[in-house]
Parts: C-alpha cells; sequence; structure tokens
C-alpha cells in the first residue's frame, strides 16, 4: 500500500510538469512567431480566424517536437523535488530501491513514447491544414492542373499537359518508367488523350505509342488504338492534389517519396534520416528518462536550479547530437537509420551505467 501511494504521487507530479511544459513550450513558440509574422498574414488579407486556426493546427507538429524535453523536465523535477525534500531517502530507508522508485517514471514514459508517435503520424496532417489557411500552400479551387509531373509507384513517372476532373480525362501525356537494361528495360508510354472509366477504374489511352527501350540503340515501337495502362492507379482527385512537402508526409507516405526520388536518381539520404526521427523522436522520450532519472536522484539537494540547469543542458546537448547525426546520414558516414537513431544509443547506454551506479 505503501508503494501504490508513492507511485501515484510520483506520477502525478511527473504528469503534471508534463503538460504544463508539452503545452506551454509550444504556446511560447507560437506566440513569438505569431508578433513576428502577424502584419505578413494580415497583408495577405487572411482573416484573424484564419490565423488563429492556422496556429491551432501547428500545435501537434510543435508537440511531437517538444514531448521529449517534456518527458526530461518532468522526470527531472518530479524526481529531484522528491530528492531535495528527503522523501527519496525516506523510501530508502522503508526498504524501497532506488530502481523501484523510477519504476513508475520510466513505465509512464513508455507511455509518452506511445502518444508522440500518435501525434507524429497526425500532424503531418495538420500541418497541410495550417499551410492552407495561412496562405503558404494554395487552396485549389478549380477542377484542372496543367503542365505537371507526377511521380509514382513502382518507378512510373507521369509528365501531362492538362488534367480536367470533370470530364475525367488527360490531355497529351507520357508515362515512363527507367530500367536498367535489357532484364528490365526502360517503358516509355505516349498518348494525346486519356479517360478515366468509371466502371473498371482504368485509364484508357487513345491512339497511344509504347516503346520499349533496351538499350542505347535498341528501341521497339508498338501503336495501338486504344490501351487500358494498368500502371496508373490513380484517380483524377488523386492527379489534382498538389505535391507536398516532406513535413506534410506520414511515415510510410514519405517512404515512397523516397524511393520514387532514388529511383529518379536523386540523393534520399536526407529524406532517410528524417524519416527514422519520426521513430527515433518518440523512443526518445523512454530514453531521456532512464538518462535523467538517475542524476535528479542523485543531483545535489539545492534550489529547483539545477534542476533546470540539468535539463537545458541535456536538451542542448540531445539536440546537438541530432544535428550532427543528421550531418553524418546525409554525408553517408553511417547508414541514414543508424545515423537517426545515434544520440538514442549514446544516451540509454550513458543512463544505463547511470541507474545501476544510483545508491539504492
Amino acid at each position: 500500500m505503501r508503494h501504490a501511494i508513492l507511485d501515484r504521487y510520483l506520477l502525478g507530479e511527473w504528469a503534471r510538469v508534463l503538460l504544463v511544459t508539452a503545452l506551454g513550450l509550444p504556446l511560447l513558440v507560437i506566440a513569438f512567431d505569431l508578433t513576428d509574422k502577424l502584419d505578413m498574414y494580415l497583408s495577405r488579407g487572411i482573416a484573424p480566424k484564419a490565423i488563429a486556426l492556422g496556429y491551432a493546427y501547428s500545435l501537434p507538429d510543435q508537440i511531437f517536437q517538444v514531448l521529449p524535453a517534456a518527458v526530461l523536465f518532468a522526470t527531472v523535477f518530479s524526481l529531484g523535488a522528491m530528492n531535495r525534500h528527503s522523501e527519496l531517502t525516506a523510501a530508502r530507508a522503508s526498504g524501497r530501491s532506488t530502481r523501484r522508485t523510477v519504476t513508475p517514471v520510466l513505465g509512464a514514459a513508455v507511455l509518452a513514447s506511445v502518444a508522440t508517435l500518435a501525434v507524429g503520424e497526425w500532424a503531418p496532417v495538420a500541418t497541410t491544414r495550417q499551410l492552407e489557411l495561412l496562405g503558404e500552400r494554395e487552396l485549389r479551387t478549380t477542377p484542372a492542373r496543367y503542365s505537371f509531373v507526377y511521380r509514382a509507384d513502382e518507378g512510373w513517372a507521369y509528365a501531362v499537359r492538362a488534367l480536367d476532373v470533370r470530364q475525367n480525362t488527360l490531355r497529351d501525356l507520357v508515362l515512363e518508367r527507367e530500367g536498367t537494361g535489357a532484364a528490365y528495360p526502360t517503358l516509355v508510354v505516349e498518348a494525346p488523350s486519356a479517360r478515366f472509366d468509371d466502371s473498371t477504374h482504368r485509364w484508357v489511352l487513345a491512339r497511344p505509342e509504347f516503346r520499349v527501350v533496351t538499350g542505347p540503340d535498341a528501341t521497339e515501337t508498338f501503336a495501338f488504338d486504344s490501351l487500358v495502362q494498368r500502371s496508373i492507379t490513380q484517380t483524377p482527385a488523386d492527379l489534382l492534389v498538389e505535391p507536398k512537402l516532406p513535413k506534410e508526409m506520414r511515415y510510410r507516405e514519405l517512404g515512397r517519396y523516397i524511393d520514387d526520388l532514388e529511383r529518379s536518381g536523386g540523393d534520399g539520404r536526407r529524406l532517410r534520416v528524417r524519416q527514422a526521427l519520426k521513430i527515433a523522436i518518440p523512443f526518445t522520450c523512454i530514453v531521456i528518462a532512464l538518462f535523467a532519472a538517475p542524476l535528479a536522484v542523485t543531483a545535489p539537494k539545492a534550489s529547483g536550479t539545477v534542476g533546470i540547469a540539468i535539463s537545458l543542458l541535456t536538451t542542448i546537448m540531445f539536440l546537438i547530437l541530432i544535428q550532427l547525426s543528421e550531418g553524418i546520414g546525409r554525408g553517408g558516414m553511417l547508414p541514414p537509420v543508424l545515423a537517426a537513431w545515434v544520440p538514442n544509443i549514446l544516451f540509454g547506454i550513458v543512463g544505463l551505467v547511470l541507474l545501476i551506479r544510483a545508491p539504492s
């Protein structure tokens, strides 16, 4: 019973600091950003209500970025306060070890990690809406699109002169899948027009030419009256969607975008690191709690200034490591996924050592 009471007390303090930090820091960032950009938004003719909604939609991304730091502050301040008030000493005197004391905090950090992962998948959707409300992304009000390139799955790229969603038609389109040789040839399909068949959910190309390129001077061309191109799985509405920024994409969507980028000859290492960070950052909540808990219980019994110093110093060190790991992954010195996890690995090892060496 004594242990349960102490667990509830510790978790209550931990949750209180977590909520204040996870909401307070984003609101502070929003206040500074709004003060700096308010004149620009008003000059664009954006209504105050739209500005307020736009910043409200920015909260998920802000919270995703700040939750590991919020876990750090919550762990340091909740355990640090118990240390300053000799409550940890009393708990040890009653037979409760330091590791048993910090166990509820580590369990809460696991839940915070899951919550961060969920917020991270929701944040790209909210970011898109934020960009639309604040005029950073143009809202499409016409059912047409002109002179665009769409990079699809399986290495296909579409170049289209015009798309009309009302008529379900494409005009002057070129479809290309780049190959590597005779075993995997380059395929090119050109057609003056195409129509989407609602009954079969397929695009029917009119008078297309189909070319198979197996080498520099080896090309076979076939002409058809019509052709159902099964590689085009997108509907007219799908093709109408504007290209997204990487921060507007969820984990799997970003992965498909990187695959297409690399197939077209682009360098996807930087984005590979960013994609891996979508998992690594939520896991940071666990690692940072493991690192901060033994620091808090062994810190000098001074004022809360010590807790602030520990939290700020740890946050700065972790951010520096993330920036370094991004550079290492982008430069190819380490695989992108491993580079994204380097800060967690280093802090996790140090945290385990500190926890093992903490007084029992």
